[in-house]
């Protein structure tokens, strides 16, 4: 027992059909404290969370909230009890009710009418806001929110949800993957806030990805491997290669280095861009060339992530597309289809609504792109489609192997290997990626990433992502986008994180710009 912690899990067991999930799992948060949670996807991270949320029963276990014993399971909203709160990477808003209307959806839910005076609302919903240190506009909609305002919102709600509910300051706020969405100019001000709310008096279980984050903002760190507590440390003494390999179990292969890029010849160009502009972008033009990883930065609105979107045709763009002995594309007549007809593959942000049919098996999505080579005499062929994925799925190493269960089942960094397999099919002469590894694991992070390099080795790819350590670790060349223009690109020795953020913020000069 930990006589000094606010929250305290002691032993905790879940097995699903056999199959451990936790396995003795302890964890002690103490007061005024930002615990972190890691470990990658299937490590027992999430089963945690619903045993301490009472959506899952556990085998067994025991839990302690200000040295009294709670009993487990914990009935359906019964956390709130204890004063703890759950805000999801989703953060559980409304795009199309406002601020307020958010701010007090649980307080109103099941009346006839949100409010009876909206007016009084928003004034009620500015004074609470504003005493957490937070100004938005209560009338504003939430899709019009920048998105650290809107977690900051959620994080607001589920405080105020333990004050209405149980006159109770919060205990535990589980924050789970709050910055996913984050451009990282704005990590720091959720950061400032996270901080300001433990200074009140709460603790928060800080669960991420990204361990730069993790050594920010907390005060102590638990991994989970394979359902087991790999270490629980104090954040100072550690640094993030450590973190790795309690993450892993081992140190991660050094990536290969990315030569200096010299320029290009017309023989080695793959595709030329030339004039693209959408509605955040200008007059933006570049080469690609054979087996390259080209990278796009840029902060939040500055239309870096419209590239990838304006080339495969799922965006209005004007512009054109030059390919070595292919018919020039504009892209004001581009289309989606038209796209897939030339080769061109997309893997967008959103993998769970844009990418793929979250409630269709793992086979069906996997072979979304090929189905009309599984037909016979008109009929498809179920049990061709199943050993297609399976074949698929042991290449790309998706788990489970599975290829009957929804995909919607299977953990980020799996359903996105699966997108990677399902384009694979196709043999795309360009790869477009965005936000490749948002919210999965490190290990499958390291996959990913590989699986980028080697399919570029045979075609080309483009990578828009607001993570820079990701894009110097994987591309040979970045450009960088500020206010709609491409400024300039980095490469070699050059492309650093750092130097990546500096040019985004434009505080040093990019290099001239050219296609190279």
């Amino acid at each position: 027992m930990n006589s000094t912690a606010l929250v305290d899990v002691r032993g905790v067991s879940k097995s699903f059909g056999g199959a451990s999930a936790l396995d003795d799992v302890s964890i002690a948060i103490g007061p005024n404290e930002v615990h972190g949670l890691l470990g990658e996807n299937g490590s027992g991270k999430s089963t945690l969370i619903k045993v301490l949320s009472g959506f899952h029963e556990p085998d067994a276990g025991a839990l302690v909230v200000r040295g009294q014993d709670v009993p487990l399971p914990l009935r359906p909203g019964g956390f709130r009890e204890l004063g703890f709160e759950f805000v999801h990477q989703d953060l559980g808003l409304i795009p199309s009710l406002s601020v307020a209307e958010n701010l007090f959806l649980n307080e109103t839910a099941g009346s006839r009418s949100l409010f009876v005076s909206p007016r009084a609302a928003q004034r009620r919903a500015s004074a609470i806001l504003e005493s957490h240190g937070v100004i938005l506009d209560p009338s504003a909609p939430i899709d019009s929110v920048r998105p650290v305002d809107r977690a900051m919102l959620a994080i607001v709600r589920a405080i105020e949800n333990l004050r209405r509910d149980g006159g109770s300051e919060a205990t535990l706020l589980v924050l789970d993957e709050p910055t996913v969405f984050l451009p990282q100019n704005e990590v720091e001000i959720l950061f400032g806030f996270v901080r300001s709310i433990v200074a009140d008096g709460a603790s928060v279980l800080f669960v991420s990805h990204d361990l730069d984050e993790v050594l920010d903002i907390t005060d102590r760190v638990t991994v989970l491997r394979d359902g087991r507590v790999a270490g629980s440390v104090t954040t100072s003494d550690v640094d993030k290669a450590e973190l790795v390999r309690m993450i892993i179990g081992h140190e991660l292969t050094p990536h290969l280095q990315v030569e200096e890029a010299a320029p290009l010849s017309d023989d080695e160009i793959a595709l030329r861009v030339t004039g693209l502009s959408t509605t955040a972008l200008a007059d933006v033009s570049f080469d690609l060339r054979e087996g390259e990883v080209l990278g796009f930065a840029g902060l939040v609105g500055s239309g870096y992530d419209d590239v990838v979107y304006a080339l495969f045709g799922a965006s209005p763009a004007e512009g054109r597309i030059e390919i070595p002995g292919h018919a020039p594309i504009d892209l004001a007549r581009h289309t989606t289809h038209a796209a897939v007809r030339d080769g061109f593959a997309l893997v967008p942000a959103d993998r769970k609504n844009h990418g793929s049919i979250p409630t269709l098996s793992a086979a069906d999505n996997i072979n979304m792109t090929v189905l009309d080579s599984h037909f016979r005499g008109g009929i498809l062929r179920r049990g061709e489609l199943r050993r297609n994925a399976h074949g698929l799925m042991t290449s790309y190493d998706v788990r489970p192997m599975r290829p009957d269960l929804d995909y919607g089942s299977f953990s980020g960094g799996n359903q996105q290997k699966a997108m990677m397999a399902k384009w694979q099919q196709t043999a795309p002469r360009l790869l477009l990626v965005h936000e490749p590894t948002q919210g999965v694991d490190i290990g499958a992070r390291d996959q990913i990433h590989r699986l980028i390099r080697s399919n570029a080795a045979t075609t080309a790819a483009i990578c828009a992502s607001s993570d820079y350590e990701q894009l110097a670790e994987l591309c040979d060349r970045v450009g960088i986008i500020v206010r709609g223009r491409l400024t300039g690109f980095l490469s070699g020795s050059a492309l650093t994180k750092a130097a990546i953020a500096d040019r985004c913020h434009g505080r040093t000069d990019a290099s001239p710009t050219s296609r190279t």
